[in-house]
C-alpha cells in the first residue's frame, strides 16, 4: 500500500502560483509609472495614483456606461459574426484542399492588409453607423478564427481518418468523431486571439471614423486635455479586453479538458 503524497508547504504553493509574480510585476510597473510622471510628466502624463482615482470616478459616470453599451454592441455583433462564419470557413479550408486553393489568396489579403486603411472604404460603402462598426470588428477578428480553425483540422492525424474509413465510417461520422474534436483546441485558441483583435477593431473605428462609444470618449478627453480621464478610459478598455480573454481561456480549458488529459496520460 503506497503512502499518500505529502502536502506541499503553503510557501511552496504560493511560489508555484502565477499571481504573486503578476502582482510583483504590476507593482513595479505602477512604481516606475508614478516616478516617471513626477519627474518628467506634466499636463498630458498623469501619475499612476491620479489615473487610478480617475478610473474609479469614471465608473460612477453614466457617460462611461453609455459609451460601453454603444461600443459593446459592435463588439458582440461583429465578433459573433466572426465566430459563426470563421469557424466553419476554417474547417472547410482545412478539410478540402480544392476549396483552399481558390480561397487562400483572399485569406492572405486579409492577413497582410492594414485594417485601418480599409476603414474609409467600409464607411463609404456601408455608411457611418452600427453596420460599419460591426463589419470592421468582424473583419479584424475573423482572420484569427479562420487561420486557427484551419490549422486545427490540419493537425488531426490522417491515420485516424484512414482507420475510421476502414471501419466503415462515413464523412459525417469523421467530422463529428474525429475532425471537430481534434480541431477544437486550435479553434478555441483562435476565438481567444480573435477577441483581442475584435477589441482593437472596435476602438480603432471609433477613433478614426465614428466618434462614438469608448473611442469618442477618448477623443473628447484628449480635446479637453483631461489626461487622467483619458488614461482611465484606456485602462477600462484594457480591463474589459483582459476579462473577455480570461473568459475565453476558461471556456477553452473546460471544452478541451480531454486534450490535456490525453497529453498527461501519454507523458506518463
Amino acid at each position: 500500500m503506497s503512502a499518500a503524497p505529502a502536502p506541499r508547504a503553503p510557501l511552496r504553493r504560493i511560489l508555484d502560483a502565477n499571481w504573486p509574480y503578476q502582482l510583483l510585476t504590476f507593482a513595479l510597473f505602477a512604481a516606475v509609472w508614478e516616478l516617471y510622471a513626477r519627474q518628467r510628466g506634466g499636463l498630458l502624463l498623469p501619475g499612476f495614483a491620479e489615473t487610478a482615482r480617475a478610473t474609479v470616478d469614471l465608473l460612477g459616470e453614466a457617460e462611461l456606461w453609455r459609451a460601453l453599451y454603444v461600443s459593446n454592441q459592435a463588439l458582440a455583433l461583429g465578433f459573433g459574426i466572426a465566430v459563426v462564419a470563421g469557424v466553419p470557413a476554417g474547417i472547410v479550408l482545412g478539410r478540402f484542399r480544392l476549396v483552399e486553393r481558390y480561397a487562400d489568396v483572399y485569406l492572405n489579403i486579409l492577413l497582410v492588409t492594414p485594417m485601418a486603411a480599409i476603414i474609409p472604404l467600409l464607411v463609404m460603402s456601408v455608411g457611418v453607423g452600427l453596420a460599419s462598426r460591426v463589419l470592421l470588428v468582424a473583419v479584424f477578428s475573423i482572420v484569427m478564427v479562420v487561420v486557427n480553425s484551419r490549422t486545427g483540422v490540419r493537425q488531426v492525424d490522417p491515420s485516424l481518418i484512414e482507420m475510421a474509413r476502414s471501419f466503415g465510417a462515413g464523412e459525417r461520422q469523421i467530422w463529428a468523431r474525429i475532425l471537430l474534436p481534434g480541431a477544437l483546441p486550435a479553434i478555441m485558441t483562435g476565438v481567444r486571439l480573435g477577441i483581442g483583435r475584435a477589441v482593437t477593431g472596435m476602438v480603432i473605428v471609433e477613433l478614426l471614423m465614428v466618434s462614438d462609444g469608448l473611442g469618442g470618449l477618448i477623443l473628447t478627453y484628449r480635446g479637453l486635455l483631461k489626461a487622467p480621464l483619458l488614461y482611465g478610459t484606456i485602462v477600462i478598455i484594457l480591463a474589459e479586453a483582459l476579462l473577455l480573454i480570461s473568459v475565453a481561456r476558461w471556456a477553452e480549458r473546460k471544452l478541451t479538458r480531454w486534450a490535456r488529459t490525453q497529453t498527461t496520460g501519454g507523458a506518463q
